[in-house]
């Protein structure tokens, strides 16, 4: 495994659409208060795409330890995230799967919906996240290495 998140850097990456706008300064707050250096790609282009790949382009490029992008479902904004190479996002709904995304997925994006999400689960959704460190040597190394190893090889 190439990417293992330096645990001395501290900084986030965080980008949203117009739907999104009031949830990302909430979870800009959240990070500060964590302790967390916030980079905000901004929140008024309605091609969330756009906003998408200059998140991921930062943290594929290491540039950020890890981004958070949303939109009205956070669907849009994953799928798009996930065209950027080296970009592994996570659309999360739930504690569990935002750990587990990093834990056995090694993510790098977390996405989220604003319509879908309520902002107290959102907050332990990043939370969460945030916490998670992925922990190489574990049952999930072969599977992650797998799709990282096809990413590589076809630039995805």
């Amino acid at each position: 495994m190439t990417r293992v998140p330096d645990k001395k850097k501290h900084t986030v990456a965080i980008g949203c659409d117009p739907n999104a706008a009031a949830i990302k300064e909430i979870i800009k707050a959240q990070l500060n208060e964590m302790g967390y250096t916030v980079k905000d790609f901004g929140s008024d282009d309605p091609i969330y795409a756009r906003v998408a790949f200059a998140v991921g382009e930062a943290v594929a490029a290491h540039e950020y330890d890890r981004g958070i992008l949303l939109c009205g479902t956070g669907i849009g904004m994953s799928i798009a995230a996930n065209k950027v190479p080296g970009i592994y996002a996570a659309l999360c709904a739930d504690t569990y799967s935002a750990e587990r995304a990093i834990k056995s997925n090694n993510s790098n994006v977390l996405t989220i919906g604003a319509f879908t999400t309520g902002t107290e689960v959102a907050k332990q959704i990043v939370k969460a996240w945030m916490e998670a460190t992925w922990q190489p040597g574990t049952t999930s190394e072969p599977k992650v290495a797998c799709y990282m190893d096809y990413a590589r090889r076809h630039q995805v």
